[in-house]
């Protein structure tokens, strides 16, 4: 990978606090987790290219800006909608697709069964965002779906990562930057990241 942005501050420790104690209610889990998402898209977005415009205050004509590259965010069903509210909030004007990948139970291969992407992936800033980056196998398929459809700027964005899910995405996109609130410990038997959250779609759609 090019880059690995850890977002660390105060805030991000808070509401990572209450996405991870059990006893969170789905209600303070999803304000939490709009929270996280609007910080990490203001990192995903930092060098958003921007040009320079003439505006007009009430006062005079001054130096105003727009951005140069359209957004796309593109949640991997299902959890990864639970970043998408507070993604939008951040730049409203995004754009949004969607990809669902699932495991083959024979092949272990992650296989898409729904996509939907805007027009004008290429030459986009395209923000893949999915909050639980475990073993990285749903993440670089998606990726390398995107590249093949066009997405030519890409970051991967998610709530939190595990040490195997970065060297996948490390060692099958090196070019994509990922932008994380946390890096765990490891993965367990099941495949779930140490100490995580559990499963962050069912808590964020109440459907534990």
């Amino acid at each position: 990978m090019e880059d690995l942005t850890v977002v660390d501050h105060p805030v991000v420790k808070r509401h990572l606090s209450i996405l991870r104690d059990k006893t969170t209610e789905t209600a303070a889990f999803r304000r939490s987790i709009k929270t996280i998402g609007t910080i990490l898209a203001y990192h995903a977005l930092k060098d958003l290219p921007m040009d320079e415009i003439e505006i007009e205050t009430p006062i005079e004509k001054t130096t105003g800006y727009r951005y140069n590259k359209e957004v796309i965010v593109v949640p991997i069903l299902r959890a990864g909608l639970s970043l998408v509210d507070g993604i939008i909030s951040f730049i409203p004007d995004a754009k949004v697709g969607h990809i669902g990948v699932y495991r083959d139970e024979e092949s272990h291969e992650p296989v898409n069964y729904y996509h939907n992407f805007p027009g004008g992936l290429h030459g986009a800033y395209t923000l893949v965002v999915d909050p639980m980056l475990a073993t990285g196998g749903s993440g670089s398929h998606a990726l390398k779906f995107l590249k093949e459809t066009g997405a030519d700027k890409i970051k991967f964005v998610s709530l939190i990562s595990a040490p195997e899910g970065i060297e996948r995405l490390r060692k099958d996109h090196p070019d994509v930057p990922l932008i994380t609130a946390s890096v765990d410990e490891c993965l367990n038997d099941d495949a779930f990241i140490v100490p995580g959250l559990g499963d962050a779609g069912d808590r964020y759609f109440g459907t534990l």
